[in-house]
Formats: structure tokens, C-alpha cells, sequence
């Protein structure tokens, strides 16, 4: 399980985290979220995840266009038991 902020909305209206410069499209999220994801997709410069903990959500979306921000790295290992 990796918990991320999401950053940014994509095209298709999933949330967006990034981890070390890597994408984590995560469904059902918005921006200032913090949640508790479960990686199900795995591309070359990309992943898809699922949330399995919600954590903290913002009540209004505010722009966050152009946000360089990356949170989490330090818990981005990939886990083997589950």
C-alpha cells in the first residue's frame, strides 16, 4: 500500500499523484486528496491504482494547474504480501 496526495486532474477526470516523477492515475480523486493506494496497472512511465484507504479530502477543488509538487517518495516501494 502507498499513500500519495493527489496532485492533479488527467483528461479523463482520475486524480493524479506523482512519486519520483512517476504518474499514478488513481480513479475516484481529486486534487488535495491524501489517500491509501493499491498499484493494479503497472506501464513504463505510468501506473493505475486503486484507493483502499481514504485519508484526507478537500471539500472545494481548487486549480492546480502546473504543480511540480511530489510527495511520498520516500514510501514508494513496491510490497509483495498482500
Amino acid at each position: 500500500m502507498l499513500e500519495v496526495n493527489i496532485v492533479e486532474t488527467s483528461k479523463r477526470g482520475d486524480g493524479i499523484a506523482r512519486v519520483k516523477g512517476f504518474v499514478i492515475f488513481v480513479p475516484n480523486t481529486k486534487p488535495g486528496d491524501k489517500v491509501k493506494v493499491k498499484i493494479t496497472k503497472i506501464g513504463r512511465t505510468y501506473a493505475v491504482a486503486e484507493v483502499t484507504q481514504e485519508g484526507t479530502q478537500t471539500t472545494t477543488q481548487g486549480a492546480t494547474e502546473g504543480t511540480e509538487e511530489e510527495t511520498g517518495t520516500e514510501e514508494f516501494e513496491e510490497e509483495s504480501e498482500e
